[in-house]
């Protein structure tokens, strides 16, 4: 969590100017955990037998879940969660989360979350922040989150922000 606690100054921001970037992991652990908060124990985000039957390459993060760890970087460069008065975004591919571990869990994919100004309202003082998100594509058994290709995981996300 950032420590930042002011939103931001309207008159400091440019269209283009990139304001927030963060690289969020995801182990299989952090989905039993979301699902225990979030009371969503569908067999697909824990499950990988099961994930495979219904033709999923593996398990996958939870879509709420995704959407909220990209948006938290909006929250958080906005100094006020109240700050942000609009969210939206259209689900594209499933983050896959491989289980890894060995002695403890560790994480096997992340998100990797940029946000950048889009358009400012100077009459309401908000600005729309669009946020590129995207993920290994760990669709192949044999990829790695290292070595795999980036896909966009989240279009169309953006979030409207009040500022100062």
């Amino acid at each position: 969590m950032s420590t930042n606690t002011t939103r931001p100054e309207f008159e400091a921001l440019e269209k283009g100017q990139e304001v927030a970037t963060r690289t969020v992991e995801f182990s299989r652990a952090d989905l039993v955990r979301y699902a225990a908060v979030s009371g969503d124990f569908n067999p697909i985000h824990w499950n990988q037998d099961f994930a495979t039957s219904v033709g999923l390459p593996n398990v996958i993060a939870h879509g709420m879940l995704t959407m909220g760890a990209a948006m938290q970087v909006v929250v958080d460069w906005g100094g006020d969660p109240s700050a942000v008065i609009d969210v939206q975004t259209r689900f594209t591919k499933p983050v896959v989360v491989p289980n890894q571990f060995d002695t403890e869990v560790r994480a096997s994919t992340a998100l990797t979350v940029s946000a950048k100004v889009a358009a400012l309202d100077p009459e309401a003082r908000t600005a729309r922040v669009d946020l590129t998100v995207t993920a290994p594509d760990l669709t192949d058994p044999e990829a790695t989150a290292d070595s795999a290709a980036a896909l966009k995981v989240l279009v169309k996300a953006q979030a409207v922000v009040a500022c100062a």
